[in-house]
């Protein structure tokens, strides 16, 4: 098991960076966006065919495919293995309260920065409501209750058939405590368990070879669709955006990190595989399944990540939370509407609420926009059109913060638990694995 993925002696770099650089699975995909966005820059008409579209939202699909089974089998052996059952609220309640925090940060973050740099006056921008209709609907048949009923799925082969991450979780967490109920008879259930997810990792290693043909795909379609006239004078947004996510990710997660004792751009560096291919496809779930299995390396506990992990792709999106602020501020100066302290301090909180279990509703960011802005000002609900030509280039940055601060809570609240083995930590760090190396991926856990 150590011989996959160990380090030699003095500093010897790893079996991935014993690699030729044209075989490491984050240069291919690095290559493979670059390619994709100046095909679909200088060959629009070739990339919005329907079979390069097919390229990436076909890779979406295949690792969509294995994350119910990755997150069943995960979360069922993490409490499995636990004497304590109380110990499995505790690591709960902790993640929630952690993922409170850090959520408040960044939606008061994207309400400074939102004011500090006020792009939106001057634009008089003139709205079409009719554009934004159907995401405004989808916010306003969204309420509390229904979220909170939708975690309870109407059968378990239909949670898993959907790949509903909540309602998967749900019935992973009760099967867990039923296992660890049977005691001794259990084990061999659990057993199986274990080997059927290192199986499915071992599927995740093959499908990850054709992550970059699924970044190509994605990339093209992406810029060959919106392309750089879509762009236009909301530029000064996006890149406020990605600056805004930047700050959050070094300030508050570098100093999350930095308090646990290790660096937020080693971190980064760490799953830098992970990113790319977010960035590529611009969807999170692309890469849930290899963040866990690389978190579990890093020296958390595995119980902790099959807990946090899941739990933080709907209650954990920092990413969008920046985005609602932010672009509830630019769409409320565009329009010329004038938002109060209180009508502003109104945003932090709705945002809050209706952020939750945004991750699995397509065109999330937008809908939960909508809910927000209708109850802040409904005034402001048309303006929704100025920045939807634009979301899906803002989209990408959502997830990598989201996927980013998803990691970064793992490794916190396995430090909480006292669960975190540091020296291992500071070990992986240091050292570079592939993803792809089929070996490495089945025989560490």
């Amino acid at each position: 098991m150590a011989a996959a993925t160990e380090t030699g002696t003095r500093g010897v770099p790893s079996q991935a960076g014993s690699k030729p650089w044209y075989s490491i699975l984050y240069i291919q995909v690095l290559i493979a966006i670059v390619i994709g966005v100046l095909v679909g820059w200088l060959f629009p008409n070739f990339a919005t065919n329907d079979w390069i579209k097919a390229l990436g939202d076909g890779f979406i699909k295949l690792i969509k495919m294995v994350i119910a089974p990755i997150i069943f089998c995960t979360v069922v052996s993490g409490i499995a293995h636990i004497q304590n059952a109380s110990k499995v609220g505790r690591v709960g309640v902790k993640a929630l309260v952690y993922f409170e925090i850090v959520s408040t940060f960044a939606l008061v973050l994207g309400l400074i920065v939102g004011n500090l740099a006020p792009l939106g006056h001057g634009l008089a921008a003139k709205p079409d409501a009719a554009a934004v209709a159907n995401y405004v609907k989808q916010a306003e048949a969204q309420k509390s209750v229904d979220f909170v009923l939708n975690i309870i799925p109407d059968s378990v082969v239909g949670a898993l058939a959907r790949g509903d991450i909540l309602q998967v979780l749900l019935f992973a967490i009760l099967f867990g405590f039923a296992l660890m109920a049977l005691g001794e008879r259990g084990h061999r259930l659990r057993d199986v368990i274990d080997d059927t997810a290192h199986a499915v990792f071992g599927v995740i290693a093959i499908v990850m070879k054709a992550a970059p043909v699924g970044a190509f795909g994605a990339m093209a379609f992406t810029i060959g669709k919106y392309g750089p006239a879509a762009l236009g004078n909301l530029i000064g947004l996006i890149a406020l955006f990605y600056i805004t996510a930047g700050l959050f990710v070094v300030i508050v997660l570098g100093l999350v990190a930095r308090f646990i004792g290790f660096s937020i751009f080693k971190f980064i560096a760490y799953i830098k595989d992970e990113l790319l291919i977010v960035l590529g496809t611009s969807s999170s779930e692309s890469a849930l399944p290899q963040l866990m299995e690389k978190l579990e390396r890093l020296g958390c506990s595995k119980p902790v990540v099959g807990l946090v992990v899941p739990t933080g792709y709907s209650f954990n999106l920092d990413g969008t939370n920046i985005y609602m602020t932010l672009a509830t501020l630019f769409i409320s100066q565009a329009l010329g509407v004038d938002l109060s302290f209180g009508q502003q301090v109104t945003i932090l909180v709705v945002a809050m609420l209706t952020s939750k279990g945004a991750s699995g509703v397509t065109g999330a960011g937008f809908i939960t926009l909508a809910a927000t802005l209708s109850v802040v000002n409904p005034a402001l609900v048309p303006g929704m059109a100025i920045v939807f030509s634009i979301d899906k280039f803002m989209s990408e940055v959502r997830a990598l913060t989201n996927i980013t601060g998803n990691g970064i809570a793992a490794v916190f609240v396995s430090w909480w638990e006292g669960e975190l083995d540091h020296d291992l930590l500071q070990k992986r760090l240091n050292q570079q694995i592939d993803p792809s190396d089929v070996e490495t991926a089945v025989t560490t856990g």
